[in-house]
């Protein structure tokens, strides 16, 4: 992408409503556009990111055997019924509307009412199950606070995966092996040293449920981290009980603020008996389906990596999100040798397969500087007439701070 393209442009203020960091900085470096409060467009470089984070959690999904479908968004209110969620003293989040030739509708919160109605058509019998389905969609939710910037929506992208088991012990197998999945996509993303296994309350199906609580300042929880055991405890849930069950002592533990970036739950036989969803076991017998519900946003994982990563420059993005590998910046000189040999390194980088952000505006050094700073590209490589004077490229760290020098060929 050459930069001179792009129709983004990055600014030197965030409106003036907007007092989450991540939206602040997403903003003003031309990653997200603010349509109103808890409701954000992704641009160009925004998409790009989001699609790599979106490309790591299918990866991890799909290793465990989870299988990608796509559900509708409007709800038929039935399957809500039946579960007893269509009712806003249930669920307070629900946007609603109506059909013009009658009826009622909802904008999905979350899957598990239409999915479970869908698998009647798919499990019948024990040699149905397993089966893992998981979906990336946006999703909609009446928030009363949307003060977190891409982190609390009001719609926003969610990868939701259900479990189908025959029993306890086959989904606590899955269980597992989701946790494990989860762990790998933090470490994937750049913030696994600062993501803990946080448990949490289970409701009425387990006795735990896990979060994904990711340390921050920004964040709206308070969990209590043990950190030799890179586990944390949730507030809500901590006691005395709590702490024997899980062999800590509260004075191993420190407070922290944290976001909450992902969440697996055992949903027992909750949905599949509300919606008889059963199968035929071996001696025939009608047993209801045994269900999870594994969750993360994917924008919200890519808010806490901006609160997490960003500096007072601007964003800092891990290599495994960012949407170009290497920012091309060209100071360029009068005679037109830099354009040249910036052109040729931007081809020869392109035909490598590198992703490559080509700063060739008719600009100074220092917007360029600081565009590139805001942006925050993993790598910097700068041509000027100095460098090429020198048969060098100069190859900037946007983490570190650290520059090298690189021969130009």
């Amino acid at each position: 992408m050459k930069q001179s393209q792009l129709f983004t442009k990055t600014r030197r203020e965030a409106p003036k409503d907007e007092v989450a960091t991540n939206a602040q900085l997403l903003i003003r470096a031309g990653y997200v556009h603010k349509e109103m409060a808890g409701v954000y467009s992704f641009l160009p470089l925004g998409l790009r990111a989001l699609n790599k984070i979106v490309g790591i959690i299918r990866e991890e999904m799909d290793a465990i055997g989870g299988q990608e479908v796509s559900l509708a968004a409007l709800q038929d209110k039935k399957a809500w019924e039946a579960s007893g969620r269509w009712s806003d003293d249930v669920i307070d989040v629900w946007f609603k509307t109506s059909l013009k030739n009658g009826g009622e509708l909802g904008l999905g919160t979350t899957h598990e009412e239409p999915l479970t109605a869908l698998m009647k058509d798919h499990i019948r019998s024990f040699r149905d199950l397993p089966a893992a389905v998981y979906q990336f969609q946006t999703k909609f939710r009446n928030e009363t606070r949307a003060k977190s910037g891409i982190m609390r929506g009001r719609e926003f992208l969610m990868k939701d995966l259900y479990s189908f088991n025959v029993d306890e012990k086959a989904h606590a197998e899955f269980y597992e092996k989701a946790k494990a999945a989860y762990v790998r996509i933090f470490d994937r993303l750049g913030i696994g040293d600062k993501t803990y296994v946080t448990f949490a309350s289970g409701g009425s199906f387990s006795k735990y449920s896990h979060e994904f609580q990711t340390v921050s300042e920004a964040g709206e929880d308070t969990i209590y981290v043990h950190e030799g055991k890179r586990i944390a405890v949730n507030k809500e849930v901590l006691n005395d009980e709590v702490l024997d069950n899980l062999g800590l002592k509260r004075g191993d533990l420190v407070e922290m603020k944290a976001i909450e970036t992902g969440n697996i739950f055992t949903l027992g036989a909750r949905y599949s008996e509300a919606l008889g969803l059963s199968y035929k076991d071996a001696e025939g017998k009608s047993v209801p389906v045994f269900m999870g519900s594994y969750g993360i946003g994917p924008g919200r994982a890519m808010g806490a990596i901006v609160e997490l990563l960003s500096d007072e420059r601007g964003l800092v993005w891990p290599e495994s999100v960012a949407p170009f590998g290497v920012h091309l910046v060209a100071l360029f000189d009068e005679g037109g040798a830099v354009k040249r040999a910036a052109d040729e390194l931007y081809a020869k980088l392109t035909e490598e397969g590198v992703e490559v952000l080509y700063d060739d505006r008719d600009a100074s050094a220092g917007e360029k500087f600081g565009d590139a700073d805001l942006i925050g590209i993993p790598k910097r490589y700068v041509i000027s007439a100095k460098t090429l004077k020198d048969g060098h490229v100069e190859v900037k760290d946007r983490a570190t701070g650290k520059v090298s020098m690189e021969r130009f060929s």
